[in-house]
This record gives C-alpha cells, structure tokens and sequence, in this order.
C-alpha cells in the first residue's frame, strides 16, 4: 500500500519563548496565529518568515487563542485568566475580558455570531458577548480544567473537555447541559466534528480516540493502542 510522505514545508522562529499555542484560519487557510509564553500573539502567512503583526496587551503567558468568524478580530487567553480582542486592521485592542480565577486554557468563537467562549482551570466556561462587552452565562459542570472547547457547526451547542476525564455538551439557547459523555479515562486533549455529518472525535490521554453520535448521543466508535498496532501490522505485513 502506497503511503505519502510528509515534508518540512516551513520553520521559523515564532516567539521568544515557548510557543503554547496555535491556530489557522479557515476561510482561506493561508494565515494563521500564535501565542507565546512571551505575552505575544503573533499572525502569520503561510509561506512567509517574518510575522505580519505582533500584538502586546498581556502580562501573562498567552494560553488560547481563536480568530473570530470573520477572521477581522483575534481572541487570546492568558495565564492570569484575562481575555483580549484585538481588531487585525487597527492593532489595538477592542475589548477585555475579566471574570475567570485562573488560567484561560481554551477558546473558540461562535461560527456566525459576535460570541467568545472560554474554559479555565477554575473549571468553569463563559460566554461573551462582543457588543454587550461582557460575560451573558457561566457554565459549571466540570471538576478540573478545560483544555478545550468548541461550538458546534451549526451554532447551537458548546462542546467541552478537559482535565475531569468528560466530554459535555451544552445547549446555548436552553443555557443548560445537555449531555455528558465519561467513557474516557483520562484528561480530554482535543476534540473536532466531521465536517458533514453529526459527530465528535474526542481524544484523550487514556490513548484513544473515541467517536459519537450527535443525534443518539451514543459512542460509534473508539481506536487505541491495540487497534493502531493491528492496522501497521495488516499494512505492513510481508
């Protein structure tokens, strides 16, 4: 069986210090962001050496990042758990947010609306509003950190994850938990949706990658250590 190879298309020099965060945007796919233990967040074109802007305002390592949907404004967390919106055109920062007790580890803006959402190791995920310029709703549910977090395509939900070991889902009109996934056993590192039907890959540190449907709530599918050994040996063999 034919495989492709990967190669280096590009390495630079991001930050001064550790780079502890990343994203791409999606309507081009040509530019994306970083944050730095530095206090920066610095924006990129792909293909390019030298960031087109560097932005400062925090006073802390920067944790989570996230452009809004029209990709005209940029959201990073910091360690403090302090939140700040610049506008890309104008450099400057438009908006800031306070109301976490600790680090802001995760962040994701609504597909189409002027929202934020944010998850901290104070355990607790916020919601903000751009024109309100405030937080509209706490969630708190989780025991431990939330690593990450996202809203459904469709702008309903909120998906989150983190150190507790669950996956949660949240309804954003009714403002309340929906559902709660705990099959894993281990902290939630990361989770997406498949681009055209209804369903969550969560991944975790108890090293597997666990699949779920939407609309029945239920786990479909779930791939480990033992599977991925299976499938090089299929591959591979002779």
């Amino acid at each position: 069986m034919a495989t492709k190879r990967a190669y280096k298309l590009q390495e630079f020099v991001a930050h001064a210090s550790d780079v502890t965060c990343a994203k791409f945007g999606k309507r081009t796919s040509r530019t994306f962001i970083t944050g730095g233990e530095d206090q920066k967040v610095n924006l990129w074109a792909v293909g390019k050496p030298s960031a087109v802007l560097s932005l400062s305002g925090h006073t802390s390592p920067v944790e989570s990042l996230s452009f809004d949907s029209s990709e005209v404004m940029i959201g990073a967390g910091a360690a403090t758990g302090t939140i700040k919106i610049w506008d890309i055109k104008e450099a400057k920062v438009v908006r800031t947010f306070t109301g976490h007790r600790s680090n802001c580890a995760s962040l994701d803006s609504h597909p189409f609306g002027e929202f934020f959402a944010s998850g901290s190791s104070d355990t607790n995920m916020k919601i903000w509003d751009m024109r309100k310029k405030r937080c509209i709703h706490t969630y708190q549910g989780h025991t431990g950190r939330i690593d990450v977090l996202r809203f459904t395509p469709d702008g309903r939900w909120i998906v989150s994850g983190g150190a507790d070991s669950s996956v949660k889902i949240w309804d954003l009109t009714a403002g309340k938990l929906l559902h709660d996934f705990t099959l894993h056993e281990g902290p939630i590192n990361c989770l997406d949706f498949h681009p055209h039907e209804f369903l969550l890959a969560t991944g975790s540190a108890d090293k597997t990658v666990k699949f779920w449907d939407l609309e029945t709530f239920e786990l479909i599918g779930s791939s480990g250590p033992e599977l991925h050994a299976e499938l090089s040996r299929i591959l591979y063999a002779g």
